[in-house]
């Protein structure tokens, strides 16, 4: 099959026939052809395919051919949304392949019938403006086929309401549900598990692969390959699932789902009124004592504080008693049935946060402004991964634009147990050194010194003077991307600060404005995509190296010390490495793009670890000059 798909992507195929401005690129056809053995030999592939390479098709097009179980993954939900309404459809009309194709989400992503019909007999709602929420959405949940909230635009992604009409793994009440025949996420799961290929996000895919190894059903049973796309993010997102989580928004949830449920139950508020409010009372309490603490850090920092230890095994003492009222009402109706299990998995969940002494794992807290989480994390991601694919048997196709560092796929193959991976790096077909400069302004300062943000801004004026707006600031804290919007508030440029409204907004007025300015920390440094002249300079203040207060992070980096590594070189670096190459990766999205990239932490040339920097990026010209920077706008 590699040999069939590379032809169907070349100059003389069937893609350069029908698909208007389609242009074939050797990368494109060698991707196409390595996914296509992959799946053919079952093995491990890393693809790491530069910007413009065409990634998509190169693995949906073997994916469709193949006549096998394909389970597609993708990083955000837009973009799995784009995979499944614009180019599955495409790829599948080009290659004339028949096959049954599914799109599945979340649950959070679908309506809940159940809830929807509680909310609404509940009649509490906040404002006139939810009353009207609801009737739009009980009218179009009447309508809908799929029941995705992606369909609704009359309410808004950040409403209020939504929680409250979408379910959770805890408070779904599965088979039990009477109208269980009618739900929206029974109706996509069974249409995933009939497709042959399946199109999900990483979360959903993670979570699927949980549940599978705890032995519950599963989703994504006898997949021949998964292909997983943006899988740069995958070390991260795997250590969030293979967590053990416990959070007071659980436990609030709880309490209400409860007091909801005991309206149709005679009798039953009166016994769960007082261990629901000991519950609340508790929670307070505790958040209380952890106020002094640090906002994220290891369980040890609660384990040293006697008073903020005693208050949560007080908590622990008030769910255990809201557990055991529920198990002696669970028989009366399936509502109270599910909310003993639920009740059950929190005090699981809370005794195994609480161990503090089990090995392999990292205990972590995390204060919210009215709550809390608790957390166990493994030490070790490769373990369970390894396993996971072991049981799966299947080939396992991992891509980004970023995945390397300087051509080395160490750092990635490690963190995922990945013993002996195919790999292979292909390089855009940018033209990077007609189309872009890389500036390293002098004169910097220490990235530690308290003027550091002033400085960066003071460099990066003259070189907005020259591009006209037209950039993007990248920042490694959201403290320097306050500092500098302060300082810019008076450019006359239009400027969008990250934080002032939802992302997508603020990128759709950076396009519209053709000569914007926009301020962003971590997410635009990733998956943001604005092609043409309105983004034709990137510039980023620091290194991206991990903020040092990260407890999970800090454990890692001491069992690698403890174990005679160096965890600066083996752990630090690439990860920072890789997370340059995703802000740097905003400027050049396509073969007409023009910009310059200017970098302006000056390690990059006081430390021999720069290199490694310069050298993972695009084939760039590099100055030091602000002239040249002036010449190439001029």
């Amino acid at each position: 099959m590699a040999h069939d798909v590379a032809e169907l992507l070349g100059a003389d195929g069937v893609f350069a026939r029908e698909v208007p401005g389609f242009a074939p690129r050797a990368a494109q056809q060698q991707m196409a052809a390595a996914v296509a053995e992959a799946m053919d030999e079952r093995h491990i592939l890393i693809a790491e395919a530069g910007t413009g390479t065409g990634k998509t098709f190169a693995y949906l097009v073997p994916a469709v051919l193949s006549g096998k179980r394909v389970i597609v993954s993708t990083g955000t939900k837009t973009l799995q949304d784009q995979l499944f309404h614009r180019d599955l459809p495409r790829v599948r009309q080009v290659t004339g392949a028949r096959l049954k194709a599914a799109l599945l989400k979340g649950r959070a992503n679908y309506v809940c019938l159940y809830r929807l019909d509680q909310t609404h007999r509940d009649g509490r709602l906040a404002s006139r403006e939810q009353v009207a929420q609801l009737q739009e959405l009980r009218a179009w949940s009447q309508r809908s086929s799929s029941g995705d909230r992606n369909e609704i635009a009359a309410v808004p992604e950040d409403s209020p309401l939504w929680p409250r009409v979408t379910s959770t793994t805890e408070n779904c009440l599965g088979a039990d549900c009477p109208m269980f025949n009618d739900c929206f996420v029974v109706k996509a799961r069974r249409a995933a598990q009939e497709a042959d290929l399946v199109v999900v996000n990483h979360h959903l895919l993670f979570a699927d692969l949980s549940i599978k190894q705890e032995g519950f059903g599963e989703i994504l049973p006898g997949a021949h390959a998964f292909i997983l796309d943006e899988a740069h993010q995958i070390p991260e997102l795997a250590g969030q699932f293979f967590s053990v989580s416990f959070s007071t928004r659980q436990l609030q949830e709880l309490g209400s789902d409860a007091e909801a449920e005991c309206g149709s139950v005679t009798g039953s508020f009166a016994l769960l009124r007082e261990p629901i409010a000991a519950t609340a009372s508790a929670i307070r309490r505790t958040r209380l004592a952890l106020d002094k603490l640090p906002a994220r850090g290891a369980f040890t920092a609660i384990e040293e504080d006697r008073f903020a230890l005693a208050e949560l095994r007080e908590l622990q003492q008030a769910l255990q008693a809201l557990e055991a009222v529920l198990a002696s009402q669970a028989e009366r109706s399936r509502g109270l049935g599910a909310l003993h299990e639920r009740a059950q998995g929190l005090v699981e969940r809370l005794d195994q946060v609480l161990d503090g002494g089990a090995r392999d794992w990292i205990h972590w807290y995390e204060l919210s402004s009215q709550g809390f989480s608790l957390h166990a994390t493994p030490l070790d991601l490769a373990p369970p991964l390894r396993s996971l694919r072991q049981q799966s048997r299947a080939a396992w196709i991992l891509t980004s634009a970023t995945l390397s560092v300087a051509g080395d796929f160490n750092h990635f193959a490690r963190q995922l147990g990945l013993d002996d991976p195919v790999t292979l790096s292909l390089p855009s077909p940018f033209d990077y050194a007609r189309q872009a400069l890389t500036y390293l302004p002098r004169g910097l300062p220490d990235p530690n010194t308290q003027d550091y943000t002033d400085r960066v801004v003071d460099a990066a004026l003259p070189v907005l003077a020259a591009s006209r707006g037209r950039a993007f600031l990248l920042f490694t804290s959201h403290r320097a991307l306050r500092r500098a919007a302060e300082r810019l508030a008076a450019l006359p440029y239009p400027l969008f600060v990250q934080g002032t409204g939802p992302r997508h907004q603020l990128l759709n007025a950076f396009r519209a404005s053709g000569n914007g300015v926009l301020l962003g920390a971590a997410s635009f440094w990733e998956g943001v995509d604005v092609v043409g002249e309105a983004l034709s300079c990137v510039i980023i203040d620091k290194l991206p190296f991990a903020a040092p207060d990260d407890p999970v992070l800090e454990a890692r980096l001491a069992a690698m010390r403890e174990a005679g590594g160096n965890p600066f070189v083996q752990w630090q670096i690439p990860t920072a490495v890789i997370a340059l190459k995703q802000g740097a990766g905003r400027l050049i999205r396509d073969v007409n793009d023009r910009g310059v990239l200017v970098l302006c932490d000056p390690r990059l040339t006081s430390r021999p670890y720069g290199k490694l920097f310069l050298k993972s990026l695009p084939p760039m010209p590099l100055t030091r000059e602000l002239g040249d920077v002036q010449d190439f706008f001029g």
